[in-house]
This record gives structure tokens, C-alpha cells and sequence, in this order.
């Protein structure tokens, strides 16, 4: 007979702790969401891809909805974490913008877009965090339009560009050119430049 376990450690079958079990969740959960779209998310098929109970999964969360707004918000933080802001002055503004651009809308980001509008009440508990428009987009171009004003800072954008209106065009082409698939680095590198053509000094 298996010991009882505490709330920080759950047994699978084969008598293995599962330490980290939320990211094992999230992991989990990103590799359904990407291979079957949002429709296919369950607890079920979370729990089974993760390969514990699936009363797992309700020990650490309310219930689903809850468990997907702390999926997509965890999401989010590692977007934060591609590095943009940091990379103002180094390499190239176009550079620094398809690579940024790339990582997000490459990764799980954009289909969390679906998951969000696919989701009536995950859509609900997310606007305590996004009063207005959709999580990934929404961030994106905050985070963007925070890079373009450090560059302007330092003088390789100019001063008199609205960085917020140009991140938001950013933000929307690169989302309608990966919706139908994701283009190589040339092709979001040519999304970039003609953007910010009337932006960008030339270096």
C-alpha cells in the first residue's frame, strides 16, 4: 500500500513523484493545444498527456477554466522573457523585431488566441488581467511598443513615430501572416520592414 502523499507531491501509477506538477500541466496541455487545436482541451486529455490522475489536475486548480487563465497567463510570462526590451541598441531594429515576432507568434502563443475567443468563461476571468482585447496580442504589442520607445530613446527610431500605433501594425500583420501558416525569418523580416519603412533611419 502507497503512503499518503502531502499537496506538493502526487504518485502516478508507477509509484514516481511528480515534483513540479502544475508546469508538467501546462507542458501538457501546450502539446494538445498545438497538435488538436483548443476544442480537444479537457481535463481528460490534459491529465492523460501529462500521464497522472485526473484528479490531479483538481487538487491545483478550481476547476478547468481555472486551471487554462493560469495556462495562458504563465504562457505570457515566458513571451515576456524573449529578451526584446533588453536587446534596445544592440544588432539591428528589423533584426530585433523578427526575431521577437517570430518567438512569439512560432510558440504557443498564437493558438492561444483561438483557445481565448473559443472560451466564453476563460475569456471572462482573463479580463481581470486584460481589460480590453485578447491576451498574447495584447501583450505583444505593449512589449513592442516598450522596445521602440527605448529605441527611440537612443535615437535609432525617430522621435516623432507613435510607437504604440506602430507595434499595433506589428502586431496585426505578423498575426494575419501567421494565421495562415508560419512564413520563414525572410518573410516576417520582409512584414518588419515594410512597417516601419517610414520609421526606421537608415544605419
Amino acid at each position: 500500500m502507497r503512503p499518503l502523499v502531502n499537496h506538493l507531491e502526487f504518485w502516478v501509477p508507477t509509484g514516481v513523484a511528480i515534483r513540479d506538477v502544475r508546469q508538467q500541466l501546462f507542458d501538457a496541455a501546450e502539446r494538445v493545444l498545438l497538435r488538436a487545436g483548443p476544442s480537444a482541451l479537457t481535463s481528460r486529455t490534459v491529465t492523460a498527456e501529462a500521464g497522472v490522475a485526473k484528479g490531479v489536475l483538481h487538487r491545483h486548480f478550481a476547476d478547468f477554466d481555472a486551471f487554462l487563465a493560469d495556462f495562458v497567463l504563465d504562457r505570457l510570462e515566458r513571451m515576456d522573457a524573449t529578451g526584446l526590451r533588453d536587446s534596445a541598441g544592440t544588432g539591428t531594429v528589423a533584426g530585433n523585431l523578427t526575431d521577437a515576432l517570430t518567438a512569439v507568434f512560432g510558440s504557443v502563443a498564437l493558438a492561444i488566441v483561438p483557445l481565448v475567443t473559443f472560451r466564453d468563461e476563460l475569456r471572462a476571468r482573463l479580463r481581470h488581467a486584460w481589460p480590453a482585447g485578447i491576451p498574447v496580442l495584447t501583450d505583444a504589442a505593449v512589449m513592442i511598443g516598450e522596445y521602440l520607445a527605448a529605441e527611440q530613446d537612443l535615437g535609432r527610431i525617430p522621435g516623432e513615430a507613435d510607437a504604440d500605433t506602430l507595434a499595433a501594425m506589428l502586431i496585426g500583420t505578423a498575426h494575419l501572416r501567421f494565421a495562415g501558416g508560419a512564413p520563414d525569418a525572410a518573410a516576417v523580416r520582409t512584414v518588419v520592414t515594410t512597417v516601419l519603412a517610414q520609421a526606421l533611419k537608415e544605419r
